[in-house]
Order: C-alpha cells, then sequence, then structure tokens
C-alpha cells in the first residue's frame, strides 16, 4: 500500500474543501479535493474501489485505489489535488480488467494495468478536461461499453443482501450458489470474501447513523451489532480508532 493515495475516503481529510455528486455510471459517485496546504487523514474502508486522477508539483496521473481491509493513514503533500471516480462494490473489476483482489489495500498507477500508450492518451484527455469529474467518468463508460465489460450480477445482489444483514449461508442460497463459489465470486468482484464485506458494510452503516447523532446504543441497533460492545470492537478491528475519534474528525 502506497501512502499519499487517497480513495473516497478522502472526503474524511482534513484541509480543502470535499466536494462530492452522484456519477452518471450506476451507484458511482465523483468526488474532488482541491490543492492547498499538506494534510493529513484516515481512509476507511468502504468496499468500493476508485479510479483517481491526482495533480501537483510533478503534473497528473491516473491511479486506481482498491478496497481496502482496514483504515490507513495518507499524507498529501502540499499543492496535491485529487479527482476520484468511486465505484461501488463489485463494479470496477469488469471496468478495469483485474480481480478486485489483486488490488487489495493497494494504490496503483492505472498505467499497471492497461497498457502504457493508452494510459497516457486517457491522461492527456483528462488533463486537458474542464471538468476532470466528468473526463474520469467517460474513460470507464467507453470501457463499459466496450465487448467484455459487462458486470456478473450475482456479486452486486450480494453486496445488497450482505448490507441488509443477511448471513453468508442465507445469501449463497439466496443466490443459488454454494457458500464456496460465493466465497471465489467476492473475492474476484470485492476483494475479499463475504464475511469482510459485511463487516465493512456494516461499519458504513454505522458512521451514517452515528452521524446523526444517535447514542452508540442505538446506532448499534440500527447497524445490526449485537450490543454497543461489539460495535466498539469492530470500529476499532476495521479502523484502528474509536467511534468517537472518528465523529470529532
Amino acid at each position: 500500500m502506497t501512502s499519499g493515495f487517497p480513495s473516497g475516503g478522502a472526503r474524511r481529510h482534513t484541509g480543502g474543501v470535499h466536494t462530492e455528486r452522484r456519477s452518471r455510471l450506476p451507484g458511482a459517485r465523483v468526488w474532488s479535493h482541491p490543492a492547498g496546504a499538506a494534510h493529513e487523514g484516515l481512509v476507511l474502508p468502504d468496499g468500493c474501489l476508485d479510479l483517481l486522477w491526482r495533480t501537483g508539483a510533478g503534473g497528473g496521473e491516473l491511479l486506481v485505489a482498491g478496497p481496502d481491509t482496514t483504515a490507513h493513514a495518507v499524507s498529501t503533500p502540499a499543492g496535491t489535488a485529487w479527482t476520484g471516480l468511486r465505484l461501488p462494490p463489485g463494479a470496477a473489476p469488469a471496468l478495469l480488467g483485474v480481480p478486485a483482489s489483486a488490488l487489495r489495500d493497494a494504490r496503483v498507477p492505472l498505467a499497471d494495468l492497461w497498457p502504457a500508450a493508452r494510459v497516457r492518451v486517457l491522461g492527456e484527455r483528462v488533463a486537458a478536461a474542464a471538468d476532470t469529474g466528468r473526463a474520469l467518468e467517460a474513460v470507464l463508460a467507453e470501457r463499459a461499453a466496450g465487448p467484455g465489460a459487462a458486470a456478473d450480477p450475482l456479486p452486486r445482489r450480494a453486496a445488497a443482501l450482505l448490507a441488509r444483514g443477511h448471513p453468508v449461508a442465507d445469501v449463497a442460497d439466496r443466490l443459488g450458489v454454494g457458500v464456496r463459489r460465493l466465497h471465489r465470486l467476492s473475492l474476484a468482484a470485492f476483494g475479499y470474501g463475504p464475511k469482510v464485506l459485511a463487516r465493512v458494510l456494516r461499519l458504513q452503516a454505522a458512521l451514517r447513523a452515528a452521524r446523526t447523532g444517535l447514542p452508540a446504543a442505538e446506532v448499534a441497533a440500527l447497524a445490526g451489532y449485537a450490543d454497543q460492545q461489539h460495535l466498539a470492537r469492530e470500529v476499532r478491528a476495521l479502523t484502528g480508532t474509536t467511534l468517537t475519534r472518528l465523529l470529532r474528525g
């Protein structure tokens, strides 16, 4: 994992004004973080992959942020700006052409995944665009329209069921696949198995609830934790800190 490459979790960074909007790609979000003073932040696991455009003193570069299993600290140099296209769980592998497990806890140049000459042309297009978010959307929209880019619907259905709290065995049964096959599908689509994805999605649900000002006990109940202590243990395990500190950040 390379420090300094944020993902959609950059909305949790300090410094600058973060903006975010819905993408024209199904389930995706476009976010941006402008150049400013050097700053640090914590990127939390959310089950997503991001296509990134980074600009700074060395010019611009297209990057990919893979799915995170735990939070990691990011240190962004002064004068560095980011634009990202955050793809929902299960959507990226068909568009990027690699299994999500190959990108787990990693940030890599897009040129490591696609032909360098092609990425160079795409980078020039993004750099010249008036709206870099739209340009990133165009890059993957063109890919989605190409042959072999159709996503397997099973992972998305699995993610939806897991997000609603269904046990892994129940998800496999509802999808008509065995637990082992579901695990293999999950590794390729999400970067980790269904149990880990369920924990990550539950964490995100807890954070959304906590940001509304609900007490921790109510947050735990709404997000599907056994109790407040269970919530605290999971937050610590996945983020390395406490819910209170996350909310303050």
